[in-house]
């Protein structure tokens, strides 16, 4: 026996008084957080301190304010390719992992961002929209830019937009000119791959001038209806544009439809494909303490006690997806059988953190926030919920958008909420509280509805509606319904 015994061992052994299978699920999380390293700590940054570079911010947000907003579309990317042919073709000085799918696109990006680190690669990571602050969609070395970087980068390419904007019949739209500026900043790092996610669909979507050697494609569902079809399938056709020749793409588990579509999509392409469920996937799970432990199968083989601290069995599939992709962009399962080094990804998968993805920001009471806003996405918030939580009373804050499934939102959500404080958040396509009201009464009956339009009220009434019980009683808040909404309810409480 060896001289020095296992960490894991010794807890498991200092447990003795408590139930077994949870005395060994505690130590696995105790023992696999310990050998993370450093934290990731908040991925969300505040407002810069240097009152100037707040001033700089402010005026490159303004500027870009002035373009199209990201719900404003002209299905094409002639504009993003003529910037970036007069940039220098940026986006082709470093392999890319492309990510599409109607929900988890964040959390599996941020996942095989943590992987390629882990593995001592420079990475940038593309992704959207931002819980805060505009500065979190691109990131370098898995932290958000510098607020003076992104200043820089967008001043460096301002007067090549302003010349693709004097050549097309429209300007360059808000996310296009961020594409840009995400892509030269890549190149100028400089990275060794780019995580990217798109902002909307696939084919015609700004960051679809990339050439992925891997594509992902994180679960299709209902979403953008109007724009990218009116079933799974149709959506599917559109994300499928993301497909180039010659990839390798990692589909999550998807509707018989959409998968129909993008294996379609794959021969056409003469793509490699890895299903989650046939090449790849999650073997088990458990409930550990501040998250989950997990056996996932991935191209080459297992991967053992994987220590992830995001809670709902959603996650444990974005992991599954993630690591696939990885394998994928090392060349595990095409040009090597052999498995990445379990090691790494342990200490990857340990660091992790998605801010406003069951995120608990606050406790006694416990208050979570989520940005599920659309159905797909509030069902598996739901069950991550009830799985990771128990609470024996929850109130939701919901704050939705104009243009979504709002009762299909509500209705997701009614078996798990106590009650639902209905409020709005300060963007311009939020619906407002009366109307949200109007459809959450239908869906949870009057006396279980209350309405404050205002955030900050809405917050106090669910937090004192969760202190009616006793301090121990388990009650806890859930804020969800859109990206906005958790993240100026982020700021509210204090962590911004």
């Amino acid at each position: 026996m060896s001289e020095h015994p296992d960490p894991f061992d010794e807890i498991v052994d200092a447990q003795t008084d408590r139930d077994p299978d949870l005395a060994v699920i505690e130590a696995g999380s105790r023992t696999l957080r310990a050998q993370a390293g450093v934290p990731q700590g908040d991925a969300v940054p505040a407002r810069p301190a240097d009152p100037e570079v707040d001033r700089a911010l402010r005026e490159v947000e303004a500027d870009l304010a002035t373009r199209w907003g990201e719900t404003k579309l002209e299905p094409s990317v002639s504009r993003i390719s003529a910037l970036m042919d007069v940039l220098g073709e940026p986006q082709r000085a470093y392999p890319s992992i492309h990510i599409t799918g109607t929900n988890g696109k964040t959390s599996t990006a941020r996942m095989i961002e943590a992987l390629l680190g882990a593995f001592e690669l420079r990475t940038g990571r593309y992704t959207s929209p931002h819980v805060q602050s505009i500065t979190e969609r691109i990131s370098l070395d898995g932290a958000p830019i510098e607020a003076e970087r992104f200043i820089e980068t967008y001043r460096d390419i301002k007067p090549y937009v302003e010349m693709v904007d004097a050549s097309q019949e429209y300007r360059l739209s808000f996310f296009e000119v961020l594409t840009g500026m995400a892509y030269a900043a890549f190149a100028d790092a400089p990275v060794d791959a780019a995580v990217v996610e798109v902002g909307m669909g696939g084919s015609w979507d700004a960051t679809n001038v990339i050439d992925g050697s891997v594509a992902v494609v994180t679960p299709i569902a209902l979403d953008h209806t109007d724009r990218l079809g009116a079933t799974p399938a149709e959506i599917a056709g559109e994300k499928a544009g993301i497909i180039k020749q010659g990839a390798t793409v990692v589909l999550a588990q998807q509707p018989v439809d959409a998968a129909q579509v993008m294996l379609k999509k794959a021969v056409e392409a003469d793509a490699t494909v890895a299903r989650e469920g046939m090449e790849f996937g999650v073997v088990s799970r458990e409930i550990a303490v501040g998250g989950q432990l997990l056996t996932l199968r991935g191209l080459g083989g297992e991967y053992e006690q994987i220590f992830l601290p995001l809670y709902g069995a959603h996650q444990a599939h974005n992991a599954a997806v993630a690591l696939a992709a990885v394998e994928a962009f090392f060349g595990v399962g095409a040009e090597q059988a052999r498995a990445l080094d379990v090691d790494t990804i342990r200490k990857a998968f340990a660091s992790v953190s998605s801010p406003g993805r069951l995120e608990v920001v606050r406790r006694s009471p416990t208050v979570v926030l989520d940005a599920a806003h659309n159905p797909a996405g509030a069902r598996a918030t739901a069950d991550g919920i009830t799985e990771s939580f128990g609470f024996s009373r929850l109130i939701g804050v919901v704050g939705a958008s104009d243009d979504k499934d709002v009762r299909g939102l509500l209705e997701a959500f009614e078996p798990i909420f106590t009650e639902i404080v209905v409020t709005r958040n300060s963007s311009h396509r939020a619906m407002d509280a009366d109307a949200l009201a109007a459809i959450a009464v239908e869906v949870f009956g009057d006396e279980r509805v209350v309405v404050e339009p205002r955030l900050d009220d809405a917050l106090e009434a669910a937090i004192t509606l969760a202190e009616e019980e006793s301090e121990f009683a388990g009650a806890g808040v859930l804020v969800t319904g859109s990206v906005i909404t958790v993240g100026e309810a982020r700021l509210l409480l204090g962590r911004g």
